[in-house]
């Protein structure tokens, strides 16, 4: 068989992925377009092999079964992330995820000013220590 038409349809496959990253909104979508890209490479790997026969033999091959075991761990450790981003936030979806690390005091409306926030916190830990909070400025710990 002649290695162009692999090739070719690795090179689908992994513009598919591409498209799939780019334009998916869903996490478990955006891995299996992952997926779909690191399959791609999978095939272009082996058709080399098959086709050119290097100085190593078989390294394609060997490449091919690395990917699948990093592929594997990959998909194990993103459906689990995926599943505790659900039981947080009860999405999946991409565009709903904030990018800052900010974390919002309880009582303090959710509007991403991590000042307020922090504010809130103080304020918070002062009231309960009886008028200073430690590090409010003043020098007087609790």
């Amino acid at each position: 068989m002649h290695p162009a038409l692999p090739f070719t349809i690795a090179a689908l496959l992994f513009g598919i992925g591409v498209y799939g990253v780019l334009v998916r909104r869903n996490a478990v979508l955006l891995l299996m377009a992952v997926e779909l890209m690191l399959n791609a490479v999978n095939l272009v790997f082996v058709t080399a092999d098959a086709s050119i026969r290097a100085a190593v033999p078989q390294a394609g091959q060997s490449f091919t079964l690395f990917i699948i075991v990093l592929a594997a761990a990959e998909i194990g450790v993103g459906l689990a992330l995926i599943l505790q981003l659900y039981r947080l936030r009860r999405t999946v979806g991409v565009d709903d995820l904030p990018l800052s690390d900010a974390v919002e005091a309880p009582g303090v409306e959710a509007s991403g000013d991590a000042e307020r926030a922090v504010a809130a916190g103080r304020t918070a830990d002062a009231q309960r220590s009886g008028g200073h909070a430690a590090g409010d400025g003043t020098g007087v710990a609790g």
